[in-house]
């Protein structure tokens, strides 16, 4: 992913409605986390991160699931962040 991506990428994480999505989806940026998935996974992020927040928010603490498997790992990767 190129810098300029990413950095729209932080953006749109760090302006979420909810604040414990905003750290969560941060954390993992921020963390390292991000730059150790593959280009699809990458984008996989990206998909997630372009939900609504409270439909995105069930999804990681488990109040909902994701049948599409690329996303799920994504968002398995981020219940344990």
């Amino acid at each position: 992913m190129e810098r300029a991506d990413y950095e729209r990428l932080r953006w749109r994480s760090i302006r979420r409605a909810l604040l414990e999505l905003d750290i969560t989806l941060t954390r993992f940026l921020d963390g390292g986390e991000f730059d150790k998935l593959n280009d699809d996974q990458q984008q996989a992020f990206a998909v997630l991160a372009d939900m609504e927040d409270y439909d995105l928010w069930d999804l990681i603490n488990g109040k909902a699931e994701i049948d599409d498997p690329r996303l799920a790992s994504i968002v398995e990767m981020l219940r344990k962040s």
